[in-house]
């Protein structure tokens, strides 16, 4: 064997050495810093953070070596001040939440899609407002939201704003994401509603609900506010990213593998998934209320582009203080992870 050979196959396999890490990288995730995590959601049972709840039946937070403790709260408001306040490492809940903590100096970042419609409705109560024609109507009227401050709280806000009214206009109530807001609704506690499915389908199946606002639609969606608008997502502390890049990876790994699963499956598939307490009593209901809401949750786990801006003007309609705040929309969300995911399982 001459020098030259040798120095060669010497080389070669110092590059695949060298390489190997990678290649093995993107085989099988790599041990994670944090293993063991608190996660907060509002409304845990809500077809909103369906791809949450297949992650975990599924073991896929389990396969990526995480232990997952989910704590559910009423609310997304009250999931965000759980993250805030320490209690939680991340946040199962609406993306507009990282625009507008920013000006409040809580630097946090999205890093996976859920939904890439918001999937909340607005609803009036036909009994207690059976001549109801336009958003005007509403005014001193008691309207239910999940919880104060929740997204669907938000978008209450946004169309009250478009049809010329405040926010104090109405009485808001919190009645949650479940059997609460049933019984609010069909007791006449309240005179209209604004959530989510399967509450909504529930509802409207009864003719307890007539829709007037639906967001589950994306067409409907892009339409209300104006471009698209990201909805459900996994967002963190951007300290916690930093200093856990690895266990941050195999939360997205598992919500791009959930979201690839729901794309697939059938009704009859979903049923035999989520728990039984989900159905609310009615699998036919539940069933409805699915595929209502399949089209608008992610394939994939990418932001839109537009997205982040769209949040922003949303935001800002209904609060000054954001219209007239510098933010840095590219610091609100990242498509790294979901990219580095990709690579493992491609979308088929």
């Amino acid at each position: 064997m001459t020098l030259q050979r040798r120095v060669f196959l010497a080389a070669s396999g110092a590059a695949l050495c060298a390489a190997a890490p990678t290649v093995l990288a993107q085989a099988a995730p790599q041990a994670v810093e944090k293993p063991q995590l608190t996660l907060a959601v509002g409304g845990k049972n809500l077809l909103y953070y369906l791809p949450l709840t297949i992650a975990e039946q599924l073991g896929y937070f389990k396969a990526e070596g995480l232990d997952v403790k989910i704590v559910d709260f009423a609310g997304g408001s009250q999931a965000l001040r759980a993250l805030v306040g320490g209690s939680a490492d991340v946040v199962s809940g609406a993306f507009e939440h990282t625009v507008n903590m920013q000006p409040k100096g809580q630097k946090l970042r999205a890093v996976v899609l859920m939904g890439r419609a918001p999937q909340i409705v607005l609803g009036v109560n036909p009994k207690t407002m059976p001549g109801f024609k336009t958003i005007a109507d509403l005014k001193g009227k008691k309207v239910g939201v999940t919880a104060p401050g929740s997204s669907t709280n938000v978008m209450l806000n946004f169309v009250l704003a478009k049809a010329g009214l405040k926010s104090g206009d109405v009485s808001i109530i919190g009645v949650g994401a479940g059997a609460g807001a049933v019984a609010a609704m069909r007791a006449g506690q309240i005179d209209a509603l604004v959530n989510l499915d399967p509450v909504i389908s529930l509802l409207t199946r009864s003719k307890d609900l007539v829709i007037v606002s639906d967001t589950r639609i994306v067409a409907e969606a892009d339409k209300v506010f104006g471009g698209p608008m990201p909805a459900a997502c996994l967002y963190l502390p951007q300290s916690f990213i930093d200093k856990h890049p690895r266990t941050v990876q195999a939360l997205v790994t598992a919500i791009v593998r959930a979201n690839q699963w729901i794309q697939k499956a059938g009704a009859g598939d979903i049923i035999k998934t989520v728990p039984e307490s989900y159905l609310l009593g009615d699998r036919a209901v539940y069933l409805d209320a699915f595929l209502a809401a399949k089209g608008a949750l992610s394939p994939d786990g990418l932001f839109p582009a537009a997205g982040p801006e769209t949040a922003r003007r949303a935001l800002a309609s209904i609060d000054p203080e954001i219209g007239k705040a510098s933010i840095d929309l590219t610091a609100v969300y990242t498509d790294d992870f979901v990219k580095a995911a990709l690579t493992r399982f491609p979308i088929k």
